[in-house]
């Protein structure tokens, strides 16, 4: 029998509870296989996208960059690294190759925000970054480690363009996802007095 229409929502599952409450980034190094299955992944690809959206723009976009992609993007950044920085070494030119494959998969959250008549711009990208939170989020509760990385990749038009990205799209997160290594220590959090101000 389904509840009635003016039922209180206080009886979220303690597991979805749990999980904001103890979400915590595991770092990429720590990352390993295996990753998320098809299945899996394309459900938190859909929970990504259950986010605030004015206007149902979807101002933001997925590449699931996975298996031999990482390896090719790798070659790609490494020779961007290279290209400003003649002397690099052995292990840095490894390290700059390495950054797609620090993870089993690695989603680029894409923002898309353009001007619009109604939308203001700024709700767009605020719209993509809940779609990375939410991206976090699923992965926990999946089981998975994952973190929101950005680094100059992110902001390289060389990069972008080996991506695929349009002129106006921006890199709002790599999110690397795979099995932690271990579970994380919780770090501090801001204490509630000093961010909350009731008025």
């Amino acid at each position: 029998m389904d509840a009635p229409m003016d039922a209180p929502m206080d009886a979220t599952p303690p597991s979805l509870l749990d999980t904001l409450r103890t979400r915590r980034s595991t770092p990429a190094a720590k990352l390993s296989a295996p990753g998320p299955d098809a299945a899996a992944l394309e459900d938190m690809l859909r929970i990504a996208s259950r986010v605030p959206d004015h206007g149902k723009l979807a101002p933001w976009r997925f590449l699931v960059i996975q298996g031999d992609a990482r390896t090719r993007l790798g070659e790609t950044v490494e020779a961007a690294y290279v290209a400003d920085n003649p002397g690099a070494t052995d292990e840095q030119r490894a390290a700059e190759r390495g950054r797609f494959a620090r993870a089993p998969v690695v989603v680029a959250v894409v923002s898309r925000a353009a001007a619009h008549p109604k939308i203001p711009e700024w709700e767009q990208v605020l719209s993509a970054g809940a779609a990375c939170q939410n991206l976090m989020l699923a992965a926990q509760a999946h089981g998975f480690g994952a973190n929101w990385i950005t680094e100059w990749i992110a902001y390289d038009r060389r990069i972008l363009d080996a991506l695929g990205l349009a002129p106006h799209e921006r890199i709002a997160a790599y999110v690397h996802i795979g099995t932690a290594e271990s579970r994380m220590a919780d770090r501090p959090r801001p204490d509630l007095a000093d961010i909350v101000t009731r008025i």
